[in-house]
């Protein structure tokens, strides 16, 4: 079985407080370093309803209203974070060798969260992360080139859109 190197991970959570706010969706897809998907990975946190109408206000929540109430919709069915750490953990089992690079657009903040509330999971995970939008910063400011990632605000898509984002810039290599 071919092993996964990168770790293509996104949540969607109530804010971007790691103290305050909390994970609500979880998605990973494994791939080789030459972006080849290994496997996938969805999950639902169940968040508390009290704490998503407390923090899922303002702005974005306002502008980004279907995704706010699709995830809002699916709590009901979901799994309590340790649950969901733990089989995310044996997804990387079964798909990783030893190292497990992280990556995504922003994953910073991604990270803070599962610094958080995933402390065994981040244990497995490498110092050493892949962001994408180091790339942005580049090249929408060096070279005056921007590549239009739709903006879903779900996880699978939200990586799936990184992953083709991380494509495109690569073709500027060859």
């Amino acid at each position: 079985m071919k092993k996964a190197k990168l770790l293509w991970i996104d949540l969607e959570m109530t804010g971007l407080d790691p103290v305050k706010d909390r994970i609500l969706e979880v998605a990973a897809i494994a791939t080789d370093m030459k972006l080849e998907e290994v496997a996938r990975f969805e999950a639902v946190v169940k968040v508390s309803e009290k704490l998503m109408k407390e923090r899922m206000v303002g702005e974005f929540w306002e502008k980004n209203a279907e995704s706010r109430d699709a995830l809002m919709k699916q709590n009901e069915g979901g799994k309590p974070v340790s649950e969901v750490e733990k089989e995310l953990i044996d997804f990387i089992d079964k798909n990783f060798g030893k190292e497990i690079y992280l990556a995504g657009n922003s994953i910073h903040q991604d990270r803070k969260f599962i610094e958080r509330e995933m402390p065994e999971l981040n244990k497995k995970l490498h110092y050493r992360m892949l962001d994408v939008s180091a790339w942005k910063i580049y090249f929408e400011n060096a070279l005056n080139k921007k590549f239009v990632k739709p903006e879903a605000h779900r996880a699978l898509s939200d990586i799936e859109g990184s992953m083709e984002e991380l494509k495109w810039y690569l073709t500027f290599l060859k």
